[in-house]
């Protein structure tokens, strides 16, 4: 279902480290805009926050004329892979989301990585 809020993102960035979660649409904007110096209200950004315990994140999205804030709780004992670092920003790719997602590390060793061709000719 969070697939809905990030599938036609340009940026989607995690908030690295914990968030408190008695924050609301209003703080969580203030935060982006003072802390992180990015801009909330761009559409095609999608800002991720997880919880001290790492069983619940937020997603924050701006759709032209409000904000959308949904959550996703984790049942019993499950854990969110959140990266380990602090107080900043991490541009994460919609794949990285869903390794997220599935309880995954958003680095994974053995990933293939998506290769760019030009216009040249290529034989095989």
């Amino acid at each position: 279902m969070l697939n809905h809020f990030i599938h036609d993102a340009k940026h989607i960035y995690l908030a690295l480290g914990a968030t408190d979660f008695r924050k609301q649409i209003h703080s969580l904007v203030a935060l982006v805009q003072l802390s992180f110096g990015k801009d909330p209200f761009e559409e095609t950004c999608v800002f991720l926050f997880c919880n001290k315990r790492k069983d619940s994140i937020k997603v924050l999205r701006f759709d032209g004329n409000g904000f959308i804030l949904t959550q996703k709780k984790l049942l019993e004992e499950m854990k969110f892979r959140w990266p380990k670092e602090e107080g900043e920003l991490k541009q994460i790719s919609s794949t990285q989301v869903q390794w997220l997602l599935q309880g995954l590390e958003i680095t994974q060793k053995y990933a293939h990585t998506m290769m760019k061709k030009e216009g040249k000719n290529h034989c095989f």
